[in-house]
């Protein structure tokens, strides 16, 4: 059996498309998934399955969640190891320990270079960003909710993605190792 951690895009996000984590982790059950847990109410699920890729899994969760609920809400699926290189993969060792100032932005897919360049002419204020594979890593000094860097940043990059910050990266990592 694996470890896989479903990072939902798009619910309990200003009182919209409202779902409750504990019908969340019923539904995972429902579906045949064990140890499941979720983490804060924006959609975060550590589940355990001993079917299935994280490609297929997407596929899966999406189906079944849009028409459990009747919205689509995009679904990033990765495995524990991927969480593992994740947070080794941090290019910002030194801001790590203020969660609130450095946040993964996980991409449904590795951008080309020629999406990641509209991002490096348009990150002009105090942050810094880092793209490492289907991550990208930003640091935010002022905070997430202060930058205009990270206001733009998925319309520009343009390859569909869910950002969590710091503190939620770690606290999935653990789940996922030791659920």
């Amino acid at each position: 059996m694996s470890m896989f951690v479903a990072l939902f895009s798009g619910i309990n996000v200003g009182g919209n498309r409202i779902v409750r984590m504990a019908e969340l982790r019923a539904f995972f059950e429902e579906l045949g998934f064990t140890g499941v847990a979720t983490y804060i109410q924006s959609g975060n699920v550590v589940f355990r399955t001993g079917d299935g890729d994280a490609a297929g899994l997407t596929e899966r969760l999406e189906k079944a969640f849009e028409g459990r609920w009747g919205f689509h809400s995009r679904i990033m699926v990765r495995d524990a190891a991927w969480y593992e290189r994740l947070v080794a993969g941090n290019p910002y060792p030194e801001v790590a320990e203020d969660h609130t100032k450095l946040h993964a932005y996980v991409l449904e897919r590795a951008p080309l270079p020629e999406e990641i360049a509209p991002l490096t002419e348009r990150c002009t204020g105090p942050e810094r960003f880092v793209v490492k594979d289907d991550v990208v890593y930003l640091h935010a000094p002022d905070g997430l909710g202060k930058s205009k860097f990270a206001e733009v940043l998925p319309r520009v990059l343009k390859v569909p993605c869910t950002a969590r910050n710091w503190r939620t990266v770690l606290t999935l990592r653990e789940m996922a190792r030791g659920a």
